[in-house]
């Protein structure tokens, strides 16, 4: 019995030491990149959920055009949530990231072609080792443009049997509210390239991203 129990115990330890929500360093600060109000007011804007956002940032900042990508919160009623309370699971918050980029470099509809592809938009209420709602597939659109160019491609790739593992369940969602999260959650995973989530859940993501999406990539992440 203490063999199995030393074997049940590791197993916990590995799933809190892959686990988004087990990451918490409030001590550890990570640089951020800043705008001008008159580089913003040149750029669009759109919001995206897939799982933890270390990953989700990740690849955005790799995308072409996109000149800002923050972490936060979307989806929720409660003013200014915090990470552990989004973490908890108890409230209606997605670990989100809003993103800024040139529409003349990116279009919308390739950033949701970049968001469908990085996840696996089948899962519901998780990504990989990282479970509840909190890190659902969700597009937080601010139009009935960006809504229409969000179905439409779902749609495209449930003809195509792209994802062969199931029905696509991405929660479109009306754009209200987006809190920045913590400052050492911005960078996360240039900041910290030998955490183990990064390295054995984000960067095979990443990874996975870069090799799928030559096209849209800047040029200093090509390959």
């Amino acid at each position: 019995m203490k063999i199995y129990s030393n074997i049940i115990a590791l197993f916990c330890c590995l799933i809190m030491v892959a686990s988004c929500s087990a990451k918490e360093s409030p001590q550890q600060k990570s640089p951020e990149p800043q705008l001008t109000k008159e580089q913003m007011a040149e750029l669009e804007v759109a919001y995206f959920a897939s799982g933890c956002f270390w990953c989700t940032e990740a690849v955005f900042e790799r995308v072409k055009g996109v000149q800002e990508v923050v972490s936060g919160y979307a989806g929720g009623k409660k003013p200014n949530p915090t990470y552990n309370e989004v973490a908890s699971g108890r409230t209606e918050y997605a670990e989100a990231v809003r993103v800024r980029y040139d529409a003349e470099v990116v279009s919308y509809r390739e950033l949701v072609r970049v968001f469908y592809g990085s996840h696996d938009p089948t899962q519901l209420n998780r990504q990989g080792p990282d479970v509840g709602k909190q890190y659902r597939s969700a597009i937080f659109y601010r139009n009935d443009e960006e809504l229409g160019i969000a179905k439409e491609i779902k749609q495209e790739l449930e003809s195509s049997g792209t994802f062969e593992e199931g029905a696509i369940v991405t929660k479109f969602t009306k754009y209200e509210k987006f809190y920045k999260a913590e400052g050492y959650h911005q960078g996360y995973y240039a900041a910290h390239p030998n955490d183990p989530y990064i390295d054995n859940v984000s960067r095979p993501k990443v990874e996975k991203f870069v090799k799928n999406f030559q096209s849209l990539l800047k040029e200093e992440y090509k390959k």
